[in-house]
């Protein structure tokens, strides 16, 4: 699968059935050559312009189901996206490598 197929596909809570939006960021452990989490934007965001900024961060080990259309998560609460300071081996795509 491509990144750019994964990221037209709409990310489903399964634990209350609300659409979080789609995936525009994948956080990467190169070391370890696996996709650690997914980033999907904040819904309060207007065209990545307006809002509080932050992203939501759902861990691999939640995504229950990649669908043809959807992406089905576990998640009981949405965490905002975090800062890495320490950059152990993580990186993320369209974004800039943090020093």
């Amino acid at each position: 699968m491509k990144i750019s197929d994964f990221q037209t596909k709409d990310v489903i809570n399964i634990v209350d059935g609300k659409k979080l939006g789609q995936i525009s960021d994948l956080e990467l452990d190169l070391r370890q050559g696996r996709i650690e989490s997914i980033v999907v934007p904040n819904q309060s965001r207007f065209f990545g312009l307006f809002g509080s900024g932050t992203d939501v961060i759902i861990p691999w080990k939640h995504i229950v189901k990649i669908g043809a259309d959807v992406v089905l998560v576990k998640l009981e609460d949405a965490r905002p996206y975090r800062q890495t300071d320490d950059n152990e081996g993580v990186y993320e795509l369209n974004r800039q490598f943090r020093n």
